[in-house]
């Protein structure tokens, strides 16, 4: 397929530079950039098919480096199918789904049955990433070398921290062998257990055990040690406190090879939205207060937290329309993480090139995939944004099949209107895979 990308506003987040450019797009490549007397008389003529980008700004794919696509196993929660569509619909070309499905992703088998669903629904590329350890167990280190091959982009046992240090360890060093991030979910489980908020006036004001910042900044401490220890790769998920930002500022003061996303919940809420007992604010980890969501917008701006990740968490009313104590941890995320990190932009807390560097080109360099650029020869991977709409966030017309979001009936500016994969425009409209 050979077409024109016309009139948009080119963002090139490393070199922070913007360029007005018609794109050439062939055979799933950026082919050229086009003089306007060029572009003119492809349209004139009818030569191609002409796309336009008019007031717009076309930016690298953009790629969410946590998500839970909870299939196999928890697909009335959500299927690839529609976690990937709801990825396209928020601007996403790429994601990285964590391994806590029905099975474990930490077989060949899991990995390649979640690339085969992948290709079939054709909406945006998944990387599988795999168990550090056998079932998620945190007793036998799972096979990485298998799962490396198989396609696995990194190894984490998210939604459990590896309480195991020397596992911890190990897992950092065969890191290096791989050339693959070991992502860690920093939560020391003695003392969050029990907890279901940010332990503080609100938890004590509503009577709800709480989990203190120290639960997170504590895990964050040991393996940042083992990656200095070890020389490993170590990547920091979910990042909610300012102590932990702390932590890692200093690590990589240091050199030590770490790298940390946060998500949008964490610089846009405070555990205040758990007034009422809204199920939709439970995340682990929770919501803190002012100060930390200060702390990981600075670290935001300063460099310090590399990637803004949506955390994307379907659950279904079984699990999120219940007692608060009962209720499920997580909350959906790819239909709001761009217009809610485009909110930092919009406040001057970021630049967009900034904002567009932590969705997209420093996952993609996080995770080792070829993403993250605009220029000739460049994979067609490519979203294109409206950065002045404004909109208010509509849960009930989401691609995902879940609806958890504390931020319904939120007013945000700056949403995703299409997204190029391979070169070709993504089509929203179909309903079932390409079986």
């Amino acid at each position: 397929m050979k077409w024109v990308l016309k009139g948009g506003t080119l963002v090139h987040p490393e070199s922070q530079r913007m360029e007005r450019a018609d794109l050439l797009i062939s055979d799933g490549q950026v082919e050229a950039f086009l003089s306007l007397e060029e572009s003119t008389t492809i349209e004139r003529e009818g030569l191609l098919r002409v796309v336009s980008a008019e007031n717009r700004i076309v930016t690298p794919g953009l790629v969410d480096m946590h998500v839970h696509l909870r299939e196999p196993g928890e697909e009335y929660k959500e299927t690839i199918f529609s976690g990937t569509k709801a990825a396209a619909a928020g601007g996403f070309t790429a994601v990285a789904c964590m391994p806590n499905t029905l099975p474990v992703n930490d077989t060949r088998s899991v990995s390649e049955f979640i690339l085969k669903q992948a290709k079939a629904a054709g909406f945006a590329r998944v990387y599988p990433v795999a168990s550090i350890s056998k079932g998620s167990l945190g007793e036998e280190l799972a096979e990485f070398g298998e799962l490396a091959e198989s396609g696995a982009a990194a190894f984490s046992d998210d939604g459990k921290p590896v309480c195991n240090a020397l596992l911890m360890r190990r897992a950092l060093e065969y890191s290096r062998t791989f050339g693959k991030p070991i992502i860690s979910h920093p939560e020391e489980l003695q003392i969050s257990r029990g907890g279901c908020m940010h332990e503080g006036e609100v938890s004590t004001r509503l009577g709800l055990k709480g989990i203190p910042s120290e639960a997170e900044e504590i895990m964050v401490h040991r393996d940042i040690a083992l990656a200095r220890l070890t020389e490993g790769r170590l990547h920091l998920a979910h990042v909610s406190t300012a102590g932990s930002v702390e932590l890692i500022r200093r690590a990589k003061e240091e050199g030590i090879q770490v790298t940390a996303e946060t998500a949008p919940h964490y610089f846009s809420l405070t555990h205040e939205a758990v007034e009422g007992y809204d199920t939709r604010a439970k995340m682990n980890p929770p919501l803190r207060t002012a100060r930390d969501v200060q702390a990981v917008r600075d670290g935001l701006r300063e460099g310090v937290l590399d990637a803004v990740a949506s955390d994307h968490a379907p659950h279904s009313s079984l699990e999120k329309d219940v007692e608060f104590e009962r209720a499920a941890n997580g909350i959906i995320g790819l239909e709001t993480a761009l217009g809610l990190t485009l909110s930092l932009v919009d406040q001057g807390v970021l630049t967009l090139f900034q904002a567009i560097r932590s969705l997209s080109t420093n996952p993609a360099r996080i995770l080792g995939i070829q993403q993250g650029e605009i220029r000739p020869g460049c994979k067609a991977d490519l979203t294109i944004i409206d950065p002045d709409v404004t909109y208010v966030v509509d849960s009930s017309s989401f691609y995902s099949l879940s609806r958890n979001t504390p931020f319904d009936g939120m007013r945000l500016k700056g949403r995703a209107v299409m997204t190029v994969l391979d070169g070709v425009p993504v089509d929203l409209s179909r309903e079932s895979a390409d079986f």
